[in-house]
């Protein structure tokens, strides 16, 4: 799916980092999602839905204490 140089690993590869190093080709920050080239559709509160079907909860950054 991703025709950018150099392609993409797949968003079902093994333990896949926080960061993402696919190129959103289709943002909608109105509705609060992207679309990755990978496949991978990823929302505002970090959740995200695998090409797959599957999902990934939300993973937000816990409150650093004072």
């Amino acid at each position: 799916m991703c025709r950018h140089q150099h392609p993409c690993p797949g968003a079902d590869r093994p333990g896949r980092p926080d960061n993402h190093t696919a190129v959103i080709v289709s943002a909608h920050p109105e509705q609060g999602w992207s679309l990755l080239c990978d496949g991978t559709i990823v929302f505002d509160d970090t959740g995200e839905l695998l090409p797959d079907g599957r999902t990934v909860s939300p993973h937000r950054p816990s409150a650093a204490a004072v």
